[in-house]
């Protein structure tokens, strides 16, 4: 896993010094600087801003002693962005930019949750829903009586045909 960071952030570092090269042949070397300053700046800005949001969000959860939730990965993308933005490189800049604007921080996580729960092991994920043709229509029933076993009707289909085991072997 470590060799796949050093590999993955080293060629980050060149794209974003490709990118760098090819925007001050465009633009020029002073303005090119002057654009990263700038997005630097505006990095502090924005961090400082919606930082002190999440954070005031974050602390209203606990006071009200409600779990954190969103607020609590909202709070993590926006120190992320910031992070981005302050360091040198445009490609940077756009992903911070998009975790720390609230219209975008949606599409980052719905991203990383889904490369996250991909990585999961079958155990960790969430809750799995099935849809049962039998049961459709039938009310919920509610929160299960304490001490009460957990039961769940179903039938099992198998896709392959059933080996015998005396033939198997």
């Amino acid at each position: 896993m470590g060799r796949r960071v050093r590999i993955g952030a080293g060629l980050l570092a060149l794209a974003e010094i490709v990118v760098f090269v090819l925007v001050a042949g465009w633009i020029g070397v002073g303005w090119t600087l002057l654009a990263t300053l700038a997005t630097s700046a505006l990095g502090w800005v924005l961090l400082a801003r919606q930082g002190t949001r999440a954070l005031t969000e974050l602390r209203d959860r606990a006071r009200e002693r409600r779990a954190p939730g969103r607020a609590l990965g909202d709070a993590g993308l926006i120190g992320l962005g910031g992070l981005l933005m302050v360091l040198p490189g445009f490609l940077g800049d756009v992903v911070g930019l998009l975790c720390l604007l609230p219209p975008t921080r949606f599409l980052v996580r719905g991203l990383l949750a889904r490369v996250l729960a991909g990585r999961l092991p079958a155990e960790l994920r969430g809750p799995v829903h099935v849809r049962s043709r039998r049961a459709e229509g039938v009310p919920p029933a509610g929160p299960p009586r304490p001490g009460a076993p957990l039961v769940i009707e179903g039938e099992v289909v198998r896709d392959e045909p059933a080996r015998d085991d005396a033939a198997g072997r």
